[in-house]
């Protein structure tokens, strides 16, 4: 048992660290030489670096804003919230700290300009940021802040309050870089969340398809004879009609919607389907929970 506790913790922890590693170089590579700000305290980071190089005479790396920063907000957080909900949290937020520190420290550098930096950036950084909140972690920051928030307002929802700060971070940004390079990370804020729902969700798209017939029987007996897939028969009632009858529901793979429409019509050319996209299915037959 403890074998597979450590062997769940390690890879868990693992894939934790890659994701975090991603954002880490989206941030080095693309978002801070683009002065891009999306949000969260890499922005923060991005706006005090441009500020401490022009106007200081000395750059603060963004790794130490991120670690000055968030260092007192897990201390508060650890005090509200506790060390068993958030050590995921602190790890990832003090190894996105190591990895800005290492990629700060080499000389590694990828040609872009605004545009790529702005889409490859989005990308990068949404593929990390997915594979570490797949792993139920965050790298801190932002979302600290809107956690704490709730937790002492409980009205607010994380959701809305964190939505709030990081748009306040870019509108910050527009101050200091102007339109045009928050226009760019706008650009890569929105590939930046497709980004992490294609790594949450996947490709596994499938149709979900209401039938009403005045055969149900049949229909149903078909597909899960020729398709192999479950149906599952709803109570329903027209109220035009008055007329009590089952409801088919059956979700299918997409290449599987033509099959399925043959089936209906061969039975019943006058039932009416509906179908609509599902973008998760998770069960026998499609992805395992």
């Amino acid at each position: 048992m403890e074998t597979i506790k450590f062997k769940k913790y390690f890879w868990e922890y693992s894939k934790i660290a890659f994701g975090t590693a991603l954002l880490g170089a989206s941030v080095a590579l693309f978002i801070a030489p683009h002065n891009l700000v999306i949000g969260g305290v890499t922005g923060l980071g991005v706006i005090l670096l441009y500020y401490s190089q022009n106007y200081f005479g000395f750059a603060v790396p963004v790794w130490l804003t991120n670690l000055a920063i968030n260092i007192p907000l897990l201390i508060l957080a650890l005090k509200f919230l506790g060390v068993k909900f958030l050590a995921k949290t602190i790890f990832a937020t003090l190894f996105l700290s190591l990895v800005l520190f290492i990629m700060d420290n080499v000389p590694l550098y990828i040609e872009s300009d605004l545009f790529l930096g702005s889409v490859f950036g989005g990308v990068v950084s949404g593929f990390g940021l997915g594979i570490v909140f797949k792993n139920l972690s965050t790298t801190g920051g932002t979302d600290l802040i809107a956690m704490l928030i709730q937790h002492f307002k409980k009205h607010l929802q994380v959701s809305q309050t964190l939505m709030f700060i990081d748009w306040g971070i870019i509108l910050l940004g527009f101050f200091v870089f102007g339109s045009e390079h928050t226009m760019y990370a706008i650009v890569s804020v929105f590939i930046c969340i497709k980004a992490i729902d294609f790594v949450l969700e996947g490709l596994h798209f499938s149709k979900a398809a209401f039938i009403i017939s005045q055969n149900p029987e049949e229909i149903s007996n078909r597909i899960m004879k020729n398709m192999d897939r479950g149906v599952t028969g709803l109570n329903a009632k027209g109220m035009y009609t008055n007329v009590e009858r089952n409801v088919l529901l059956c979700v299918v793979a997409k290449k599987e919607i033509a099959i399925l429409k043959e089936i209906v019509a061969s039975v019943d050319d006058g039932a009416f389907v509906i179908l609509t996209d599902v973008r998760e299915v998770l069960g026998e037959g499609f992805k395992k929970i």
